[in-house]
């Protein structure tokens, strides 16, 4: 019986990991986050200005034209790996990027940004991420493309590479601006 009680934890971990492999072999990526959001409005929110720089972010401000919604925080390291590709969607192709600054405080986030740069055109604050969580966010970055009607359309959990920017995010962005008649 006792061999028993050793043997099992080591068969449970055993039919864990081939079950894990298998997912992964077919293709599954597990970093992959579903969201029950896609293809839906964006939901109910208003957000104040970070600073009196840049106007805050609501709802309203994702109707008439396709947009990045980036959720950063100043704490947070994989932000600061993304922040380069976000400048760059912003600057160099030229699609408007929105800010959720998550659970920050204000001071922190507008000195991060001042080092950093600035590449929003709106940054809402989240203090108590109250708006992250209606958005689904299991925590930052995460950054969702959002269609001239405010329909999320795409959402990447994790900092965003160049490769994920070029492949995935510029061509969905761009096939959802000829759709909808705007860039």
């Amino acid at each position: 019986m006792r061999r028993l009680l050793l043997i099992l934890p080591l068969g449970l971990f055993v039919v864990l990991t081939i079950a894990f492999g298998a997912q992964l072999i077919r293709g599954r990526d597990p970093a992959k986050l579903p969201s029950a959001l896609i293809d839906r409005p964006a939901p109910q929110f208003a957000l104040p200005a970070l600073s009196q720089a840049k106007p805050g972010f609501s709802t309203a401000d994702l109707r008439g034209q396709v947009t990045l919604v980036n959720v950063f925080a100043s704490w947070c390291a994989p932000c600061i790996v993304e922040h380069p590709v976000i400048t760059r969607l912003a600057r160099e192709e030229r699609i408007p990027v929105i800010a959720i600054n998550y659970k920050d405080r204000p001071e922190d986030a507008v000195a991060w940004l001042a080092r950093m740069g600035d590449p929003f055109a709106r940054i809402g604050v989240d203090p108590e991420g109250r708006a992250a969580i209606e958005w689904g966010v299991y925590g930052v970055p995460e950054t969702f493309v959002v269609d001239a009607e405010g329909r999320i359309r795409h959402r990447h959990v994790g900092p965003l590479s160049p490769r994920e920017a070029a492949e995935t995010i510029v061509p969905l962005v761009r096939q959802l601006q000829r759709r909808a008649g705007v860039s």
